[in-house]
């Protein structure tokens, strides 16, 4: 019922992400949404992939330190007031959204893609089932 993210802590410095990105890319790996939070000295790549386990082998493997959260994956209707509509079933339940990022269906073009983190997945979960929002599972990603 929900989507794994994986963490990535990289330098902020010139090639950092260019140096983990080729990483992924000579290992077959399909970043399917991605942002980057960034301080300082530090910053943090947030990715979803298609396949999170050869991901996170291949990263431990190549010395990166990184962690895998859940997230959820949310299909909203491509219409104004799409993503209004979720932040509202979301905020009336009393569920807090720490981040969100979109992701691209490629094959839907009724509905944007966006990325949640929030405190609770399992309840925020229910909470659009019941009004009639999708959510979208590990195992789609590959898929959109």
């Amino acid at each position: 019922m929900s989507i794994k993210q994986i963490s990535v802590f990289l330098e902020n410095k010139p090639g950092s992400l260019y140096a983990m990105t080729g990483v992924l890319a000579r290992n077959q790996i399909d970043m399917r949404a991605m942002t980057v939070a960034e301080a300082s000295d530090f910053g943090i790549v947030r990715f979803i992939a298609d396949d999170v386990y050869k991901a996170t082998t291949v990263l431990k493997d190549e010395g990166y330190v990184h962690s895998v959260t859940p997230v959820l994956g949310v299909a909203i209707p491509d219409v104004p007031g799409g993503l209004n509509q979720v932040l509202e079933a979301l905020g009336g339940a009393d569920i807090n959204v720490e981040y969100m990022y979109a992701f691209l269906g490629g094959k839907d073009v009724e509905h944007a893609y966006m990325i949640f983190r929030v405190q609770d997945d399992k309840a925020a979960y229910a909470v659009l089932r019941a009004k009639g929002i999708k959510c979208v599972e590990q195992d789609e990603i590959s898929q959109l």
